[in-house]
């Protein structure tokens, strides 16, 4: 049991500090998130948008900007949680690879990353609801940050599908900022006049849009949206594992089994069958007498 707590701590270890050497996506978390949101409150007009929440059924009208700030958190937690997870994969993956082949386990490797993974989200997403809540009271503050962390959480999974899978470094950050702005943008009210069409219910964060839109102006449960969410997430982290699994595998050919050899015959045993013909007598048979 120690051994395993030390190969696990070990591994989570190495990937949380790896996770801190990429001083760009801390700048992200830092700076990108409170101005992001800030912007969208200063910027957008106050102005009540109605729309319809289809968790609910209810028909919600929160001011423009309160809205923005919480579509804007989810475009913020997702990209930085995908970005973040797909560049420790896609520099990482030789390294783990290389660990993997010499005997390191990899369902220690995995576990490091999903908690690394979780720490960073649960980080990213309180973060994200402090700065959506400085000038205004969400109605559920924790489950606004469920949502959030969920959310993140997704993006994080697909971030290490893209690393595993893609070859280039700007292929994965192309589709990561891709999707979730797509992903993100049809399901505001405010720049999407079909955000309740029923398309919207196969995008990656729909769960957690239904929930954090209900966490944060209404006080009807959440639990359909979160479930919903699970579900990518599960999705999500299966594929991951996956791609995981497969890049982390041993390439090399199977090493074929030498044969065994032959007992060698102790003395005893050749003289009692007999001994051995001498050289000259295999060469050119028996003497005559």
């Amino acid at each position: 049991m120690r051994r395993h707590w030390s190969l696990f701590t070990t591994a989570s270890r190495y990937a949380l500090i790896g996770h801190a050497r990429n001083r760009f996506a801390m700048l992200l978390v830092v700076v990108y998130i409170p101005v992001w949101i800030g912007l969208a409150y200063v910027a957008i007009p106050d102005r009540p948008a109605p729309f319809r929440l289809r968790a609910t059924g209810e028909v919600l009208s929160p001011p423009g900007n309160h809205l923005t700030q919480i579509t804007g958190a989810l475009n913020a937690v997702t990209l930085i949680a995908g970005f973040m997870m797909f560049a420790a994969t896609f520099t990482g993956g030789s390294f783990d690879r290389r660990l993997a082949m010499a005997g390191y386990p990899r369902y220690h490797l995995v576990l490091a990353k999903l908690t690394a993974l979780t720490l960073v989200c649960t980080a990213v997403a309180a973060y994200a609801t402090a700065a959506a809540g400085f000038a205004w009271s969400p109605r559920q503050p924790l489950v606004l940050a469920a949502g959030l962390f969920l959310a993140a959480l997704t993006y994080g999974a697909l971030g290490v599908v893209f690393g595993s899978v893609l070859r280039r470094e700007v292929e994965g950050m192309f589709a990561i900022l891709m999707i979730s702005i797509l992903d993100v943008a049809l399901q505001n009210p405010l720049s999407s006049s079909g955000s309740d069409s029923p398309v919207v219910r196969f995008l990656p964060t729909y769960g957690a849009v239904q929930a954090s839109m209900a966490a944060a102006f209404s006080d009807a449960p959440a639990g359909e949206g979160l479930a919903i969410q699970l579900l990518w997430l599960t999705g999500a982290a299966c594929a991951g594992l996956l791609v995981f699994r497969r890049r982390t595998r041993n390439a090399l050919p199977p090493r074929r089994t030498p044969g065994i050899p032959a007992p060698a015959r102790s003395p005893d045993a050749v003289g009692r069958v007999g001994a051995a013909p001498s050289r000259d007598r295999r060469r050119f048979g028996p003497r005559r007498p």
